[in-house]
C-alpha cells in the first residue's frame, strides 16, 4: 500500500527536528572533551606541585623511624573541600612508609616509578603521581581518586546541558513556526491555484513571492501562456473551420438538390461535374485548415537536416504539373551558378523536407491558379534565397497598389478580381512553415508589375508563434 509523501513543511520540520538535537549532541560531547581536558589539567598541576613541596621537607624526615607518620586530621571546618578524595604518601628505600594519610595507606609503592600512572586501589581508579625523593632516596606519592574529575567534568557540563535542555523544546517550537512562516508564500501561491476558473491564465505575480520561487512561477507563467497559445490556435481553428465551411456546405446542398431535380442526363451531368468541382474545393479547404493547424501546434524542428532542394524541386513540381496544364501555365525552374563541386543547388538550409516541400507546393500553387492563362511561373534557387516568380503582368496586378502586398500572408484574405476558388490559406501555411525554419517570405512587385515571393533567411532568430488577433 502506497503512502503519500511528506509535504514539504512536515519534510523540513522533520530535518530540522532531526538535525537539531544531534547538532546539539556532537556540540555536548565536544564540550565533555574540552571540559575533561581543562580538568585534569587543574588537578593535574596540583598533584604535582603537592609532590614537590613534600619533595622539599623530606630531607627532614628521619629514614630509620619505625612506623609511619601520620598526617594529622583536618579540622571540621574545611569549607567545600573534601579530602577523602586526596591521598599522600612517602616510602624510603626499602619501601617502608614514612608519611602517610588516611587514603594514602592504600596506595601502591613502585620503587622505579616516575610521573603519572592510573591505578586500582580497590575497586577505585586512582590517578597517582611519584617523584621520588632524593634526601631519603626514597619515594613521594600524591594521589586522586578518578571519581571526583568526572564528578567535575559531569558538574561542568550539566551547567550547560540543563539549559539547553530547558530551552530546546522552545528552540524547536521556534523553528517549526518560521518554517510555517517562511512556506506562507507558497502557501498563498496554491490557494491561488486552486480559487482558479479552468479557462484563467493570467500568469502569477512575481512581486510578492520570495525569490526562491520565481524560477518555479516563471516556469508556470510560461506554461500558462503556452496553453494559453494552444488554446487560442483550437479556438481560431475551430471557428476559421465554422466560417469558411458554412458557404461550401451551402454550396453543395444547393449544387445536390439541382443534382436530384435534373430533368435530362445534359442537366445532370452539368450539376455533377459543378458538384464535383465543389467537393474537390471542401477537401482543399479541410486539408489547409488542418495543415495549418497542424503547424501552429508546432512549436520547432526536431532534427534539421540539410534540405534537398533537387529532390523537392522535382517532387512540388510534379505536384503541381496538373493544374498548370489545365490553365496552360508553363513552369521553369532555374538554379544558381554550379559551385565547387560541379553541381548547381540551393541554399545551404536547414530543416524539413516534407515541410519545405509543402511551402513550394502552396507558393507554386497560388502563382499557378491566380497567373493568366499562356504565362510563365518560375522557380527561382540561388545561394541564398528561393523565389517564385509569376513572369507576365497580370490583370489583379495592375490594379493591385504596393500597400496591398502587406495583406497577403493574413488567412481568408484574397485580393479583388480573383477567378480561381480558394480560402487565402495557402501564404498563411506558408509563412508559418518559414517562421519554423528561421525563414522570411514576403512578397514584392517585380520590375514588369508582376509579383515575386521571396525566401529568404531572416535578420533575426525565428519567435515562437505568435496568436494573430
Amino acid at each position: 500500500m502506497s503512502t503519500a509523501p511528506l509535504t514539504l513543511q512536515r519534510r523540513l520540520l522533520l530535518y530540522l527536528l532531526i538535525t537539531a538535537p544531534l547538532v546539539w549532541s556532537v556540540a555536548l560531547g565536544f564540550s565533555m572533551v574540552k571540559a575533561r581536558h581543562e580538568v585534569n589539567e587543574l588537578f593535574d598541576t596540583e598533584m604535582i606541585r603537592l609532590a614537590r613541596q613534600i619533595q622539599v621537607i623530606s630531607p627532614s624526615l628521619s629514614p630509620d623511624r619505625t612506623g609511619p607518620q601520620w598526617l594529622a586530621e583536618p579540622p571540621p571546618t574545611q569549607g567545600e573541600a573534601d579530602l577523602n578524595d586526596l591521598a599522600v604518601a612517602v616510602w624510603n628505600q626499602d619501601g617502608e612508609m614514612l608519611v602517610v594519610d588516611r587514603e594514602g595507606v592504600a596506595l601502591p609503592w613502585h620503587p622505579d616509578a616516575t610521573g603519572f600512572m592510573d591505578v586500582s586501589v580497590g575497586a577505585e581508579a586512582w590517578r597517582v603521581y611519584y617523584l621520588p625523593a632524593p634526601g631519603l632516596k626514597g619515594l613521594i606519592a600524591a594521589g586522586q581518586r578518578m571519581d571526583e574529575r568526572d564528578e567535575l567534568v559531569w558538574g561542568l557540563v550539566s551547567s550547560q546541558m540543563v539549559p539547553w535542555l530547558l530551552v530546546l523544546p522552545v528552540l524547536l517550537a521556534a523553528m517549526a513556526w518560521a518554517v510555517r512562516r517562511a512556506l506562507e508564500p507558497m502557501k498563498a501561491v496554491t490557494e491561488s491555484l486552486h480559487a482558479r476558473s479552468a479557462d484563467d491564465l493570467h500568469p502569477l505575480p512575481l512581486d510578492l513571492a520570495p525569490q526562491e520561487l520565481h524560477p518555479l512561477l516563471e516556469a508556470m507563467n510560461s506554461l500558462f501562456q503556452r496553453i494559453a497559445t494552444t488554446l487560442e490556435h483550437e479556438r481560431r481553428f475551430t471557428a476559421d473551420a465554422a466560417h469558411e465551411l458554412r458557404t461550401p456546405m451551402a454550396v453543395l446542398s444547393a449544387q445536390w438538390t439541382v443534382f436530384q431535380g435534373a430533368r435530362d442526363d445534359a442537366e445532370r451531368q452539368r450539376a455533377a461535374e459543378k458538384l464535383t468541382q465543389g467537393l474537390a474545393r471542401a477537401s482543399r479547404l479541410m486539408e489547409q485548415l488542418l495543415s495549418l493547424s497542424r503547424l501552429e501546434a508546432t512549436q520547432g524542428l526536431t532534427q534539421p537536416q540539410p534540405l534537398r532542394w533537387h529532390e523537392l524541386v522535382e517532387q512540388v513540381l510534379s505536384d503541381v504539373l496538373p493544374l498548370a496544364e489545365r490553365r496552360q501555365i508553363e513552369l521553369a525552374c532555374e538554379w544558381n551558378e554550379p559551385g565547387e563541386t560541379g553541381e548547381s543547388d540551393g541554399p545551404a538550409w536547414l530543416g524539413d523536407n516534407t515541410l519545405m516541400a509543402l511551402l513550394l507546393r502552396n507558393l507554386l500553387d497560388n502563382a499557378v491558379r491566380y497567373a493568366p492563362a499562356g504565362s510563365t511561373v518560375a522557380l527561382r534557387l540561388t545561394a541564398h534565397s528561393v523565389a517564385v516568380d509569376n513572369a507576365t503582368q497580370s490583370a489583379v496586378t495592375q490594379r493591385m497598389a504596393p500597400a496591398d502586398l502587406a495583406q497577403w500572408g493574413k488567412r481568408f484574405h484574397r485580393p479583388d478580381g480573383q477567378q480561381e476558388s480558394g480560402s487565402g490559406l495557402g501564404v498563411s501555411i506558408a509563412r508559418r512553415i518559414a517562421l519554423l525554419h528561421g525563414l522570411t517570405l514576403h512578397y514584392r512587385m517585380g520590375a514588369n508589375g508582376h509579383v515575386v515571393a521571396e525566401l529568404a533567411r531572416s535578420a533575426v532568430p525565428a519567435a515562437p508563434p505568435v496568436a494573430e488577433p
